[in-house]
């Protein structure tokens, strides 16, 4: 396997940025690619070791296009999670002033997050989609859009100044990011993690949801993310992408992951991994009845009745 990570480019992403925050980031080749698309399919392939893409954002949750090819396609596995907090430049060419600005651009999730600003500061500039808010900055480079909002690290790299910078709507937006690789045995617990699924259900019914969520509920495990995606099977066919608080290995974790797969009609594992910032000594005890020791305590009375010695 080349010893190589690829990541939402082109250079100067606020993707790249979070790479490089990973120890292993040093050891790597970094190649860029031009849609979280190609990056997550170049693993595939067998092209790259692994791949760090954005998964969720703070302002406006899920980002669709990584769930969207993590849910479709051969199965990829988490391994790891990055916390960036996000503030926007507006990147001009030299010369450009506000007044001048009549086109915009940045990636789609971006825009929820300056919405307001643009509202207020530039009304009538018109906003078009770029494949990443780098590659926004290297279109206004060419001449195509007036400014950019990316990272205020960009405008170096292509040639541009920062008219404005510490843009926001939302104060501490973070947007969370992830190193995907092939299916393999994940890392030992570290007391702080997470576990990442989605469901498809067997059928529409009332209750359908409910069901699936007392799964987790029964057992005391807290949810961190629930995202309905459609199938494509037609309207009102949808999964759900799950973050949830726990390992794979954790006893209460399994129980409900094998309750999930009697119940679900398909269940896909994207992996176990370490929660991004959090300490082993912040998380929340199980809720009683829940911990390792109660399930194993639990198992062996039963086993116990089993044998008549109860």
């Amino acid at each position: 396997m080349p010893a190589s990570y690829a990541y939402l480019g082109p250079e100067g992403t606020f993707t790249e940025v979070a790479l490089r925050t990973l120890p292993e980031a040093a050891t790597r080749e970094l190649v860029p690619y031009v849609s979280v698309q190609s990056a997550l399919d170049a693993v595939r392939a067998g092209e790259a070791e692994a791949a760090f893409v954005p998964i969720e954002n703070s302002v406006e949750g899920g980002i669709t296009t990584t769930l969207d090819e993590l849910v479709a396609g051969a199965p990829l596995m988490i391994y790891r999670e990055v916390l960036l907090s996000i503030t926007f430049a507006l990147l001009v060419r030299p010369g450009t002033k506000l007044s001048d600005v009549k086109t915009v651009s940045a990636h789609p999730a971006a825009q929820p997050q300056v919405r307001n600003w643009l509202k207020k500061h530039l009304p009538d500039a018109h906003w078009e989609s770029a494949a990443s808010n780098a590659d926004a900055a290297r279109l206004v480079q060419e001449g195509q859009y007036d400014a950019a909002f990316a990272g205020e690290f960009a405008a170096a790299r292509y040639g541009l100044e920062a008219l404005e910078t510490g843009i926001h709507d939302a104060e501490n937006a973070q947007t969370r990011f992830v190193l995907v690789g092939r299916p393999a045995r994940p890392a030992a617990p570290t007391g702080a993690d997470k576990t990442s699924i989605v469901l498809w259900q067997r059928d529409d019914h009332p209750g359908g949801l409910r069901d699936l969520l007392g799964e987790f509920a029964t057992r005391g495990i807290n949810l961190m993310l629930l995202q309905s995606r459609p199938t494509g099977a037609g309207i009102g066919n949808y999964c759900f992408c799950i973050d949830a608080e726990g390992h794979i290995s954790d006893r209460r974790m399994a129980d409900a992951l094998m309750g999930l797969k009697r119940i679900c009609l398909q269940v896909r594992y994207l992996g176990s991994y370490p929660r991004a910032e959090v300490r082993p000594e912040d998380v929340q005890p199980p809720r009683l009845g829940t911990s390792d020791d109660e399930f194993m305590a639990a198992a062996d009375w039963v086993a116990r009745c089993q044998d008549g010695r109860f």
